[in-house]
């Protein structure tokens, strides 16, 4: 699709049915699954999903259709390796959380079973294991050899695409995931994260300061926006690093305020809140009267002596 870029005009509307065909298939399936099967699998009275669950899924097919369609998707194919990382940071580190966010636990649930499945979502969903398997992903779509045959190779584009987004998944899963008993705790969860954000470092600073050009499918006469090929990697490792890094440190930030910064105010305070009951202590510090005593002493009964 590259060597001499199947098309002179960047710009020129090429449609991608394939992904129309597989965002009108998710919509349609999330449709009948809420509408179905989602009455079926709550308990009476409980909702099928909440207007979080609908707005991430919007957010999630959005940002599939953005990131694999004109004119992003041929302008990262054939023109800037700029934009195809931000393709993949927009598949990888961006739709996957809104992906596990619109699913409700019963619908993923219903999906995966109890069986066999369930136990190897749980296996790879492992904090250690999600994080090297998508890790591991994200340094081989960056071998040049993979790079430039999958800008022509149209199988193995998809197929380096699916591996980022499905590794993707199950990385954000001990984060997000439907499933509360794969969960890590709030302090884990933030250093899980940090290290996440550390790991693209690596090919992030071979990109910015590569001397000569990596991927030599990018060397196209034609550039966009007038960027040559070493100014368009070294851009592409800026936002490989600062892309990623700055929203995965804007959800760390987030856990964090939600775990210890819920009424600040009141929990550094010692003064009781409305809602506690009052204690033995304060109850004695209440002032008595002498006759308030001595009435009470009055209506009280002598204890009477054992019997022998």
């Amino acid at each position: 699709m590259n060597a001499a870029a199947p098309y002179a005009d960047p710009w020129r509307f090429v449609s991608n049915v394939e992904v129309y065909l597989l965002v009108a298939f998710l919509v349609g399936a999330y449709v009948y699954m809420v509408r179905v099967i989602g009455p079926k699998a709550v308990a009476p009275g409980e909702p099928v999903i909440t207007r979080s669950n609908l707005r991430s899924f919007v957010g999630a097919m959005l940002l599939l259709f953005v990131g694999s369609t004109w004119p992003l998707h041929q302008i990262a194919e054939g023109y800037l390796y700029s934009a195809h990382m931000l393709q993949h940071m927009m598949l990888s580190y961006f739709m996957p959380p809104l992906v596990l966010l619109a699913t409700p636990e019963w619908l993923l649930r219903v999906l995966v079973g109890k069986g066999t499945t369930y136990r190897v979502v749980r296996f790879f969903s492992m904090p250690v294991v999600a994080a090297v398997l998508f890790n591991g992903i994200v340094m081989i779509s960056h071998i040049p050899d993979v790079v430039n045959q999958s800008t022509s190779n149209g199988p193995l584009h998809y197929l380096v695409h699916f591996a980022i987004v499905s590794t993707a998944i199950l990385m954000w899963m001990p984060v997000v995931g439907p499933f509360k008993e794969l969960h890590m705790r709030p302090a884990g969860k933030m250093i899980y994260l940090f290290l996440q954000s550390v790991v693209p470092t690596v090919p992030a600073a071979w990109l910015a300061l590569a001397e000569g050009t990596v991927y030599n499918s990018y060397e196209q006469p034609v550039r966009v926006w007038g960027l040559g090929p070493i100014s368009d990697q070294q851009v592409a490792g800026v936002i490989m690093k600062i892309g990623g890094g700055v929203f995965l440190w804007a959800v760390v930030i987030t856990l964090f305020v939600r775990r210890f910064g819920d009424s600040p105010d009141a929990e550094n305070s010692y003064r009781r809140q409305p809602s506690d009951p009052p204690s033995p202590a304060a109850l004695v510090d209440e002032a008595l009267t002498y006759e308030q005593v001595a009435e009470a002493f009055t209506r009280s009964e002598a204890p009477s002596e054992p019997r022998r």
